[in-house]
Parts: structure tokens; C-alpha cells; sequence
């Protein structure tokens, strides 16, 4: 199979996996990642020496290529948020293929897209949806003992998710949902519970059809340890305590058992003692903390 050929089938392939609906073809991306918007003549006729131009929203100039020059080369006019960011296919030209390459897209990359071939007076629309995905944060907000409040959170997501606190069977469970005002086109949400069993927090978005989620045993902020063996775990070190100190009491009761009682023995070794006492060899034994000479 020619490059060309392959090119446009693989193209064919991602458009009909991401929908075609009303002669809109919708792409979805990951902030960040690189968005291919496609745009092919049917005909595959050469297009190396025709116009077509790219433009978002029907106003701003995304690319502009006509019979070899373009923005890449020199062209003037294109708008400030793709200079440097967008190209063309070079060798795809002459099957047809006038689709662009948006690198590191931006939030502010999401819209209506269209390639327009004035000139043939055919144009393709494409709907690009740039979205921000994190991975729920949880974290432990009070813990008492009539179960233990978890708040979830979705830091700077696009569009706008949707948090679920579901149970190990899967059951959604009912909880106070917060929503912070956007920022710099993002959206933080917050969704609180009190729960006494595991779960986990989905964050759902729709319009990118993407879902992800964080288990309460798994990505906890702030803690790192497993939350609901807490206080398995302080119970743990409470009996361990307990069995070390009750474990020495007990030696200590048997080492008293053996001796009998608190006895304490004292040699008087020094020659130049025992010629002033008289003695030789005499032993000091301390009998329950009192004196005692040894009888002979």
C-alpha cells in the first residue's frame, strides 16, 4: 500500500472512531497532546498548487496554505495563539490531504474548525474538544467514630466533570457536591461524604468520554498509609505496648521467684581491710534492705 494511501486510511479509521455527525467531524484531545484535524478531498486530486485555509470559529487564522506558500514559510496573517504550533502534511498534498497538525494544544484550542477550499467551494468542519483529565484526589477531612468524612477532589479539569462516590458493589452513594468557580478555564469540584466502608470516587466527563478514579486505598493526599486500617493499625501498636510491658513484668516476677528476694552480695577483697577488721574473706550480705552479719 502506497504512504499516501495508508496515510488516508489511517485518517479514515480515526475519523469514524471519533464520530461523524451532521458533516462534523468531532476530535478529541488530552491538554497537551498533539491534535490531528483532517480534511480530504474525496476526489484525492492534487492539491500542491490550490488554496485552502484554516480557520476557528469562522474568524481566527489557524493555517493558510496556497500553492506552496503557507505560515511556516513566511506567509503573514496567522493569529498569535497557533504561531509555530501548526503544520501541514507536505507529501499528503498530492493525494488530496490538506489536514493540520496542532501541536501542545491548549484549552483555549476547543472549537469549530474549518477547511475551506474557496476556490472548489468546498469546506469541512471539524469540532475539536481539548480536555483536562486528573485523577481524583481524596483525603480524610475528620475521622470519629461514627465513620470517617472523605472529601474528593478534581483539580483543573476540562470539561466539567461529574464526581460519583460509588461503593465496592458499585452503587452510587448519595453526597454534598461543592463546585468552585472556573479558573483560567478549568473547573475544581468537590464532593464530600461520610462513609464506614471502602469506595471510590469516579469523575466522569461526557463530552470526552473519558472517566477516571481514584479508590480510597490508592491516591490519598497528604496520607499514606491505608485509611480504614488506621485504627486496626493503632489498636496493633496499643497491644503491643501492652504485651511488652505485661511480657517484663513477668520476667522481673521470675527473676524475684529464683533469687527469693532482693539480695545484694558485697566482697570485701582489699588485703589492707581485712588485716584492720581481723578478717579474711568475710562476706556482706543485704537481706531485704537490711544488714546482716554471716554467723560462722
Amino acid at each position: 500500500m502506497e504512504p499516501g494511501l495508508k496515510f488516508f486510511w489511517l485518517l479514515t479509521l480515526s475519523i469514524k472512531a471519533f464520530g461523524h455527525k451532521q458533516g462534523v467531524i468531532k476530535v478529541k484531545v488530552e491538554e497537551g497532546s498533539d491534535a490531528i484535524l483532517p480534511c480530504s478531498l474525496i476526489t484525492k486530486e492534487n492539491i500542491e498548487s490550490k488554496l485552502f485555509d484554516w480557520k476557528k470559529d469562522g474568524q481566527m487564522e489557524v493555517f493558510l496554505y496556497d500553492n506552496g506558500n503557507n505560515y511556516n514559510n513566511g506567509r503573514l496573517g496567522q493569529d498569535d495563539q497557533f504561531n509555530g504550533r501548526v503544520s501541514h502534511f507536505e507529501k499528503e498534498l498530492k493525494y488530496g490531504n490538506a489536514s493540520i497538525l496542532i501541536r501542545h494544544t491548549k484549552m483555549a484550542d476547543s472549537g469549530n474548525y474549518s477547511c475551506d477550499f474557496p476556490r472548489l467551494r468546498q469546506i469541512f468542519r471539524i469540532w475539536l474538544v481539548v480536555g483536562a483529565a486528573p485523577k481524583p484526589c481524596i483525603t480524610i477531612v475528620n475521622n470519629t467514630e461514627d465513620g470517617m468524612l472523605l472529601m474528593c477532589e478534581v483539580f483543573r479539569a476540562f470539561p466539567k466533570p461529574t464526581l460519583e462516590w460509588l461503593d465496592s458493589d458499585g452503587n452510587v452513594l448519595p453526597a454534598d457536591q461543592q463546585h468552585d468557580p472556573e479558573r483560567s478555564g478549568h473547573y475544581y469540584v468537590t464532593l464530600l461524604i461520610t462513609v464506614t466502608k471502602r469506595l471510590r470516587c469516579v469523575a466522569k466527563q461526557e463530552a470526552i468520554d473519558h472517566m477516571t478514579d481514584a479508590e480510597i486505598h490508592g491516591l490519598v493526599c497528604g496520607v499514606s498509609e491505608n485509611l480504614f486500617t488506621a485504627k486496626e493499625w493503632m489498636l496493633g501498636i496499643l497491644v503491643g505496648v501492652a504485651i511488652g510491658v505485661f511480657s517484663t513484668l513477668i520476667v522481673v516476677y521470675l527473676l524475684l521467684s529464683l533469687c527469693g528476694a532482693p539480695k545484694c552480695f558485697t566482697k570485701q577483697s582489699n588485703k589492707d581491710s581485712e588485716k584492720q577488721n581481723g578478717t579474711s574473706g568475710k562476706t556482706h550480705q543485704c537481706t531485704n534492705g537490711v544488714s546482716e552479719e554471716p554467723s560462722f
